[in-house]
């Protein structure tokens, strides 16, 4: 395979735009796409946007229990595919075969989650040990044994066979996407921002996959097309410019460092100021914005608080991809994102670093552009994590 070329240009620059115009233009016949998004409404967009290609998807309720053997019967049949993270990270080695043989070029738009922790207990790893069925390799991985055994862990047995089982100090299990699905393409595409501070920017390292950082620009006869990758020509004062963020006393619970974290929701000592964030976040927008829940949009950790009658204004803080939200402007973004620590310390294992900072930008900006932000329009932000406001202003300022 090429180089795998990172799409990194801020949002609303029009990265899917040119993976579209790129897919319609293409004159080489025998190359393939499969293009992956978050969700299922850009499914759609893509293939409608692309009619000459002939998108299949399993997008279709008809699918359902059956997605990845039909998309099997697409691949051996030489069809253009576009489909979600979801199926993509179930790809097996058969899947890749058929990639391979079908000489596909890969979309991936919006970095995609390329590890996750295994449900698997530290006493049920120390039990698959003593009875002599796993091992653990040198390179962190987790090596399996017993090739007769069939009982409740042979879902671990298979991505332990697979090579993409790893483990963290003999204590748990993370299991890695394998990086042979990304080998099995012709040509590789990511499209992101800010990819320095992704997962998947630390995966392609540990597994040596090689890769280049463009960016989209505008031609002179008004194309979309890949350049030089200069984030100095991202305009970001500009960006910051027409976000309105809220300065004043609501933002009092926020002023420590960790406050809003993971780790500062879950403990009984905040209590207090959990209800305080909660009364001010309604506060903000039914008395300092006046805003309708059609205008409004906020988020906090999983299952933190409600905001009262703005339950259904509620967007999740990994919120990627949907354009449902792009009419609203008054938004409340009640979190201090860091990054898991575990996935910190698998990393770290390899020798590479997680840009916490950068990270906790990156995702915020994501969420921001569900607003009407990334239409262009101004909008108002209650950021009562003190933290956080730094982190954006130095991103407006290119200091991180």
């Amino acid at each position: 395979m090429q180089k795998i070329t990172v799409v990194d240009s801020v949002m609303g620059s029009g990265k899917s735009t040119w993976a579209i115009q790129h897919m319609n233009e293409d004159r080489n016949a025998s190359e393939r796409f499969i293009y992956v998004t978050p969700i299922n409404t850009e499914v759609d967009r893509i293939k409608e946007a692309c009619p000459a290609r002939g998108f299949h998807s399993t997008n279709l309720d008809k699918y359902n229990g059956r997605k990845m053997h039909v998309a099997k019967e697409w691949l051996q049949d030489r069809a253009n595919i576009c489909t979600t993270h979801s199926l993509f990270r179930a790809a097996d080695p058969e899947f890749l075969a058929y990639v391979r043989d079908g000489n596909y070029t890969l979309i991936l738009d919006e970095a995609m989650s390329v590890i996750e922790i295994a449900d698997v207990k530290e006493t049920d790893i120390e039990t698959l040990v003593k009875a002599g069925n796993i091992e653990f390799e040198s390179d962190g991985r987790v090596k399996w044994l017993n090739d007769d055994y069939d009982g409740r862990f042979i879902d671990i047995k298979a991505y332990a066979k697979a090579g993409t089982l790893f483990h963290l100090s003999g204590k748990m299990f993370i299991r890695a996407f394998p990086a042979e699905a990304f080998r099995a393409f012709s040509k590789v595409y990511c499209l992101t921002y800010l990819f320095k501070a992704q997962q998947q920017r630390c995966y392609f390292d540990m597994h040596s996959l090689e890769y280049e950082v463009k960016a989209v620009g505008r031609a002179s006869d008004g194309a979309l097309r890949l350049v030089e990758h200069d984030e100095k020509a991202e305009g970001r004062a500009e960006l910051y410019s027409m976000i309105d963020i809220y300065d004043g006393s609501l933002n009092e619970v926020g002023k420590r460092d960790k406050a809003m974290s993971s780790n500062w929701f879950a403990k009984s000592t905040t209590l207090e100021d959990r209800r305080t964030l909660q009364r001010a976040s309604r506060n903000y927008l039914m008395n300092v914005q006046k805003a309708r829940v059609s205008d409004a949009l906020w988020t906090t950790k999983k299952s933190a608080f409600k905001v009262k009658d703005y339950d259904s204004a509620f967007a999740p803080v990994n919120c990627r991809g949907t354009n449902d939200f792009a009419a609203t402007w008054a938004l409340v973004y009640a979190y201090n994102r860091f990054a898991n620590p575990e996935e910190r310390m698998f990393f770290a294992k390899y020798g590479i670093t997680v840009d916490e900072d950068t990270l906790a930008v990156s995702d915020l900006l994501q969420w921001i552009w569900r607003s009407r932000i990334r239409n262009g329009q101004p909008i108002s932000l209650y950021l009562p994590s003190s933290r956080m406001r730094s982190l954006l202003l130095a991103w407006s300022r290119y200091e991180i």
